[in-house]
């Protein structure tokens, strides 16, 4: 059991609380890509166990004018000039990544892979698709902000608790080579939302979850660590939605959510044994999340959820496996071009 010095279960009820609320409010008030602010809220609470600054707030700015910038120069080149274009993105998804592993806030790192690719996607095939994108990066990080400083008064991190561990910093060739396994993760993606960036929104934060977690993971871990929490976000999101058929109301969507993420978060802050890193465990929510998000806005249309569902699982699963064959291939080809310099 935790101590009061112990801040692992106050930062996986911050955690829950937080994503719970987050989830509820987005949809609550109709937001435009309503799982976007849960995950963001994800992000901030796992990368940052304190609230942020005021000062914060400037960068803050500067990075969502700095993503939607550079989203929309790269309409006009995808629209004419389709092939560089894509070669463009791709150089970017390779600098925004290694810019995260050497050293780089991964929260800022995350919203400018996002902001690349679903803006400039969107903007190629409509351009008030890519204004709708904006519009859901904009308020989706500032109620992210909002509900992870209500997160922080509610559960606040001891005063004695210990200091984050910073992260590694991989020298230029080792971050080179996993950023670029993962901008290769998340073209395809890309790629597939230049035909149809509606239906493949989903599809390409999967993917950029992914990216983020083929930055820590090998190939010998590869599939278990990708495919394995693809599969467990998948069956939770089928017992969540079984669970929430029972008695569809926001409130209920909100409960539901906090035990699920209670659930996972103890995994993650090792609160409960398990043999899965940490980005397993975040990984499956993220995934949960996207699921869920995209289930409820089909019920509200009234598409049909089952469908749409296993086609979205099947894509998902897609694009995981696809990421394990680059994770082993990208690392194969390094470890073979290593043992070329030492002999």
């Amino acid at each position: 059991m935790p101590t009061e010095h112990e801040p692992r279960g106050r930062r996986a009820l911050r955690l829950a609380s937080g994503v719970a609320l987050a989830l509820a409010v987005s949809f609550g008030m109709a937001l435009p890509i309503p799982f976007l602010a849960p995950i963001f809220v994800l992000l901030l609470l796992v990368t940052n166990n304190r609230p942020l600054p005021l000062k914060a707030a400037p960068a803050l700015a500067l990075v969502i004018m700095l993503t939607t910038g550079t989203g929309l120069l790269m309409i006009p080149l995808l629209q004419h000039a389709p092939p560089a274009g894509v070669l463009l993105v791709g150089l970017c998804l390779f600098l925004c990544f290694r810019h995260g592993l050497r050293g780089g806030n991964p929260l800022v790192t995350q919203f400018l892979v996002v902001g690349l690719t679903m803006i400039s996607a969107a903007g190629t095939y409509l351009f008030p698709l890519a204004v709708t994108v904006i519009e859901a990066l904009a308020k989706g990080m500032l109620l992210a902000v909002l509900v992870s400083l209500v997160s922080h008064a509610l559960f606040p991190e001891p005063a004695d608790a210990p200091a984050a561990r910073p992260r590694p910093v991989l020298d230029a060739s080792e971050s080179a080579w996993i950023a670029l396994r993962a901008a290769l993760v998340v073209l395809p993606a890309f790629l597939l939302a230049l035909i149809d960036p509606s239906s493949y929104m989903p599809l390409i934060m999967k993917s950029v979850s992914l990216g983020q977690q083929v930055c820590g993971t090998s190939a010998r871990n590869a599939g278990r660590e990708l495919l394995g929490s693809t599969l467990l976000g998948g069956l939770l999101a089928m017992l969540f939605w079984s669970a929430l058929s029972l008695f569809p109301h926001l409130w209920m969507f909100f409960l539901w959510m906090l035990l699920f993420a209670l659930v996972l978060g103890r995994r993650l802050y090792a609160l409960a044994a398990t043999r899965q890193t940490p980005g397993f465990w975040m990984n499956t929510l993220v995934t949960l999340i996207i699921l869920l998000g995209q289930s409820v806005q089909d019920s509200e249309s009234g598409q049909d959820v089952y469908t749409a569902f296993a086609v979205r699982m099947a894509l998902f699963i897609a694009v995981t496996l696809y990421a394990c064959a680059a994770v082993y291939l990208i690392d194969r080809r390094r470890f073979h071009r290593q043992r070329r310099e030492i002999l």
